[in-house]
């Protein structure tokens, strides 16, 4: 039922019913009364320097009698969330001074894995009513007052104690804001916002230990003692008792509930974004122009020319794109591949043309975790229909008769060797006992999703396009190939190829740094109207270099240009790999090897997805530019 809530939420935007507005169902508000009790849940454990993700609850912290799992999507257990409930119960507008959660003597082994952690720099999530914990911060480079940062370190490692080891010291004391909304009309409060100041305080009782009941001397809520500080810090250490303390302040705020996530996706960075968008577009605007000038003027006069000729003499004797006719449409070498690749590129380019469609109209809420990524699974297995479609009637036009061979391979070349990468990097995140490592059920739920929806869909497409009369070719192709002549050192295949993917990776790089910031340093990343004004200066950026440099290329009497216009725009994703790279020696803290291995895997598997996308994008663009011009000529 879940795919129909976007059709349901769009036909609402187009149609509104009146009043103050609507909630798309799934996140709609929920209501608070004086008293009632919020439950916060706990996430996982994430560091930027090691990318592996740890449930809360594999560090000793304090545990609820019964620990219960939330329902989590596909989207979310792909990303390694792992949502579960905690100790930390309040009550609505019932603030809580000093609060002890539990008491806790480390062992050998609970102390290693709390400074391992601590020098991993693990941040503890935690979720209030849907909405992520964050810690303001200060910013020192701007006046523009607060930053937030998702989840609060677990302890911080002070380098100049402890000899040459250092000393850790463990978060142990929390100062939780939970910012409320009040609705005057329903009398009710809506949470908008949920903070945390970690501190870390080595905690002192008087008298014997008696549970939470204990009345600590550090703080103490009879005496309006809090804890301000972390001049006494809790150290990490064998058999040294930890004290887990929490404070609960309620405030009310003017922010509304619809409005909550804003302070969570405001972006300091607009200007870089503008720039972003003004320097693809120069990109697009300067090939554009040439283009043009090709298609008016050069192309103009060349068909002007050749129709004017009178005699076979004459035609002979010209140069130029005219003279391969017989031989441009001739089937390529591995054309069984090309066909394949095509229809893998258009199954991409549908399942990111829809999401960014439903992104920017704002459906994929960043409240619903793992929605995107969910999303994203689904409309590539239903794309399955158009890969199969378009693979297969490429394939007919090249003459081709055996649909089923074609069909099995476009159903599983891409996704195939995805899967393996995929195994690898998934067994090397199950070898570090990492939440992240997939779990069998999600694993046969992703086969499934391939093997009984995708591959039968694609099937269903290969039937209907093949069923179709085949393509047919503007101009007649000779028995005998022509020779092709040779060609200028520029017009080098290798060369060629590389200089026409600089282009359309010149038009995203600077959102793709967004992207990759967004995805490794654990920061949101909302800003789809940005990106799919990005997204379509790139399908403009691939067409018309594959276009340029496919007129040059028949200029010059080559006429192998099938398989050299889908690598010459897909060539952007080797530039995009080498992005990563730099970026990963540059932006990224990462020391350990596994991680460094997951960081490439998956770039790998982005960039293998790009070339496949703007490949086909640069194919069907000299496709249609090729049958247009050699349509437009009168060939005896």
């Amino acid at each position: 039922m879940e795919w129909i809530l976007p059709w349901i939420a769009l036909v609402l935007v187009l149609f509104p019913t009146g009043g103050h507005g609507f909630y798309l169902p799934g996140v709609a508000p929920a209501d608070f009364h004086q008293k009632d009790p919020l439950a916060v849940k706990v996430n996982k454990l994430t560091s930027i320097k090691t990318q592996l993700p740890y449930s809360y609850y594999s560090l000793p912290y304090c545990r609820p009698i019964n620990i219960v799992d939330s329902a989590e999507n596909l989207g979310e257990v792909l990303r390694g969330d792992r949502i579960e409930n905690s100790v930390y119960v309040f009550e609505m507008r019932e603030p809580k001074m000093c609060k002890i959660a539990c008491k806790f003597t480390p062992t050998d082994k609970d102390a290693k894995e709390f400074k391992e952690k601590i020098e991993d720099e693990y941040r503890v999530n935690m979720i209030l009513d849907n909405l992520p914990l964050v810690v303001p911060m200060k910013r020192l480079d701007q006046n523009s007052g607060t930053v937030y940062q998702l989840g609060y370190h677990v302890g911080v490692k002070d380098h100049l104690s402890g000899g040459k080891n250092g000393t850790y010291y463990i978060y142990n004391h929390l100062s939780f804001i939970v910012k409320y909304h009040k609705d005057v009309e329903l009398d009710v409060f809506r949470i908008v916002g949920f903070e945390v100041k970690p501190f870390s305080v080595n905690h002192a009782y008087e008298g014997q230990w008696n549970d939470v009941k204990t009345r600590l001397s550090t703080c103490d809520p009879h005496a309006k003692r809090s804890v301000v500080n972390s001049d006494s810090p809790q150290v990490v250490a064998v058999n040294e008792d930890i004290i887990f303390t929490y404070d609960v302040e309620f405030q009310e705020s003017d922010v509304k509930w619809a409005s909550r996530w804003d302070t969570y996706l405001l972006m300091n960075d607009d200007q870089i974004h503008w720039f972003s968008i003004i320097n693809s577009l120069l990109i697009v605007l300067f090939l554009s122009v040439m283009v043009a000038m090709i298609m008016l003027r050069t192309l103009y006069r060349d068909i002007s020319k050749y129709n004017q000729f009178e005699t076979q003499e004459e035609a002979q004797e010209e140069t130029g794109w005219k003279l391969v006719h017989g031989d441009v449409f001739r089937p390529p070498n591995n054309s069984d591949l090309l066909c394949v690749y095509v229809g893998t590129g258009v199954q991409f380019f549908g399942m990111l043309l829809v999401t960014m469609i439903f992104a920017v109209l704002g459906f994929l809420s960043p409240s619903n975790r793992g929605g995107l990524m969910t999303a994203m699974l689904l409309l590539w297995v239903f794309m399955g229909l158009f890969a199969g479609y378009s693979s297969a009637r490429l394939y007919k036009m090249f003459k081709g008769t055996e649909w089923k061979k074609i069909t099995l391979q476009t159903a599983f070349t891409f996704p195939g060797i995805v899967s393996i990468i995929f195994f690898i990097l998934n067994a090397l995140i199950w070898g570090e006992k990492s939440s992240g490592a997939v779990p069998f059920t999600t694993m046969f739920a992703l086969a499934f999703l391939w093997f009984g929806i995708s591959a039968p869909l694609v099937f269903v497409g290969s039937y209907v396009g093949f069923r179709k009369p085949a393509i047919e070719d503007p101009v007649k192709t000779n028995k005998i190939p022509r020779q092709i002549p040779e060609q200028a050192w520029y017009m080098n295949p290798v060369f060629s190829i590389l200089i026409g993917g600089i282009l359309p990776f010149g038009a995203v790089f600077i959102e793709l740094f967004f992207i990759l910031t967004s995805i490794w340093l654990n920061q949101f990343y909302y800003i789809f109207g940005f990106l799919f004004l990005v997204f379509i200066i790139l399908i403009v950026t691939c067409a018309e270099i594959t276009i340029v440099l496919c007129y040059f290329q028949l200029c010059s009497e080559d006429y192998l240009w099938w398989w050299r216009s889908y690598l010459t725009s897909g060539s952007s994703a080797l530039y995009l790999f080498l992005y990563a790279t730099f970026y990963f020696f540059t932006k990224l803290e990462i020391t350990k090897l596994i991680s460094g291995i997951l960081y490439f895997g998956y770039m790998l598997i982005a960039s293998y997805a790009f070339f496949v996308l703007t490949g086909t994008i640069g194919f069907y663009a000299c496709f249609w530019f090729t049958r247009l011009i050699y349509s437009s000529v009168k060939i005896d």
